[in-house]
């Protein structure tokens, strides 16, 4: 049953082992992720493993810790609002196309939950066989995307009917993105059409069958994003070439700087479980149903995002280039003054050294991004302006009602 998509099975992985450590491009990729670990000890530990959970932590945890120890200031997350006990369909904004998952399993380990995820994963990035192996040991199903439209409706309810039994019968934890796709200017929104495809599934009214994967909005927040420059390049094409379609090779290049890139401090927040809230949704008009429901977990990921003076800054830079223009919209008020009530309220610095250090940083990626002989550097500074300050900016306006504060 779902033989197609699902995460292998324990039975099947001494077989999938074989045949990775027969791939010579995994093996040409082991080096990198297990550097002075020799492939006859890799590969007694791989075969050791005799489910998908203890492959995770044998090879994942370790690696995360390790990475995050060089790559970051720090990892956490904040689990007060759900129980490790239950479980859950973690739909969190999308910031990194590996490390939003994994990090996840690492702290679900870390917060005595005793099983990790299974992950959404989109076959657009599977292309290479080895690749397909081990993201399904490593707990993934499969996403399908490039389908005609007939195909794609049987494909969506095979996912859903999928999330419903790994939930209900497989006591298992699933983890989604909100959205298709990474937002590239951090303007974090969720698709209705990913919860549509959830409701596909399982039994009952539309509202039951989301009540049933027990939805977390789970907001992710990184102090810096090491993919900055590289969404922002990407807009830049899009921007010059409406038809500009990345390459399989840049999604690689964008999994290697994810993975390996600086990120400073990492949080992770979940906020309540939905159930309760979609009880109260009865009345709501079936049509506006999704849009309702999205709208929700957006306002939840906006205002349990953990903002940085890297957020603070950039917004008081657009504020002062753009008064009167993109920035007007903040609930009427002025924007450096809005400002100076986050940075008190949330205890974030950014003065003077916190511009400086930030501005710094603003110049490196611009010249990182930076093609040489196009006339690039303005729009590639405003959007990487953009995308740090969009946390903020939809912070504030999910406040409810709006500070009372006088700005």
């Amino acid at each position: 049953m779902f033989d197609e998509i699902r995460p292998y099975n324990p039975e099947e992985l001494p077989e999938v082992y074989e045949r990775l450590l027969a791939d010579k491009q995994f093996l040409a990729v082991l080096p990198y992720v297990l550097p002075d670990v020799p492939l006859e000890q890799v590969a007694a530990l791989m075969r050791g493993c005799k489910t998908n959970l203890e492959f995770q932590k044998t090879f994942c945890y370790g690696f995360l810790k390790q990475l995050l120890a060089k790559a970051s200031t720090g990892c956490d997350m904040d689990i007060s609002a759900i129980d490790n006990q239950r479980r859950y369909t973690f739909v969190s904004n999308h910031r990194d196309i590996v490390l939003d998952s994994a990090l996840l399993d690492m702290l679900l380990i870390d917060a005595n939950f005793s099983t990790t995820c299974e992950i959404a994963i989109g076959d657009n990035l599977l292309s290479l066989p080895w690749v397909r192996d081990l993201v399904r040991v490593n707990k993934s199903f499969i996403v399908q995307r490039s389908l005609p439209p007939r195909q794609m409706l049987l494909a969506s309810r095979e996912l859903s009917d999928y999330m419903h039994y790994a939930i209900s019968e497989k006591n298992e934890n699933i983890w989604i993105a909100q959205r298709e796709g990474r937002a590239k200017d951090s303007d974090d929104r969720t698709q209705p059409a990913i919860l549509k495809m959830m409701a596909m599934g399982g039994e009952g009214t539309t509202l039951e069958r989301l009540e049933a994967l027990h939805i977390v909005p789970l907001a992710i927040s990184y102090e810096y994003d090491p993919c900055d420059y590289l969404k922002a390049r990407e807009l830049w094409c899009r921007h010059e070439d409406p038809a500009f379609r990345k390459t399989a090779n840049d999604d690689v290049v964008s999994m290697r700087t994810g993975i390996m890139g600086y990120k400073g401090a990492i949080h992770y927040h979940c906020a309540p479980c939905i159930d309760d809230y979609l009880q109260t949704l009865g009345d709501v008009p079936k049509g506006e149903l999704f849009d309702t429901v999205a709208a929700h977990i957006d306002r939840q990921i906006h205002l349990h995002y953990r903002l940085f003076p890297s957020n603070l800054v950039a917004l008081r830079i657009l504020g002062a280039e753009e008064e009167g223009n993109t920035m007007s919209d903040m609930c009427g008020k002025d924007v450096h003054s809005v400002v100076a009530w986050l940075s008190d309220h949330l205890s974030v610095g950014c003065g003077e050294a916190e511009e400086k250090a930030f501005n710094d940083y603003l110049s490196k990626r611009v010249a990182l991004a930076h093609t040489e002989g196009a006339d690039d550097t303005a729009f590639i500074r405003h959007i990487l302006l953009v995308m740090y300050a969009n946390p903020a900016i939809n912070f504030y306006k999910s406040l409810t009602p709006a500070p009372s504060h006088t700005i």
